[in-house]
């Protein structure tokens, strides 16, 4: 089985050593960008199951940054993170579709439980697409002997 790559993207470079550390240990493959930028530019060459995005970066919001990668990788599961929890970025996020939003100090339990079940959700969704993919096929060639 696959490994399934994350990507995080924060400035705090404790906390990114802290979340890479969990997230290898649970078996993730675990890329990192500090700016909106290189979130972006890794995004165009590299496919990743999920997005760990913080709001506040220094180039960009993390709600901008969701709704530019979206656009090129729609599939991947996104996960806001924030130190600065308001209703009002929250539903921001969740209108760009953000599949879940965490407030710092992240909670690694509470963030490893949103991941798996994310991640499960997604696997779920491309199962159910595969199923009906065959499911169409066959018909069609039912239908064309």
């Amino acid at each position: 089985m696959e490994k399934k790559r994350i990507l995080i993207v924060d400035d705090d470079k404790s906390l990114l050593r802290t979340l890479v550390h969990i997230l290898t240990n649970e078996g993730y493959q675990v890329d990192t960008a500090e700016t909106g930028k290189e979130a972006i530019e890794k995004s165009k060459t590299q496919f990743y199951h999920l997005a760990l995005l913080d709001i506040k970066l220094p180039d960009m919001d993390g709600t901008e940054l969701l709704h530019k990668i979206n656009g090129h990788i729609p599939k991947t599961v996104k996960i806001m993170l924030t130190g600065y929890p308001s209703t009002e970025t929250a539903v921001k996020a969740l209108n760009l579709e953000a599949d879940a939003y965490i407030t710092k100090p992240v909670e690694p339990k509470q963030l490893l439980e949103t991941i798996h079940k994310e991640l499960d959700k997604q696997e779920e969704t491309e199962k159910l697409t595969e199923e009906k993919l065959v499911e169409w096929i066959k018909t069609r060639a039912e239908r064309i002997q």
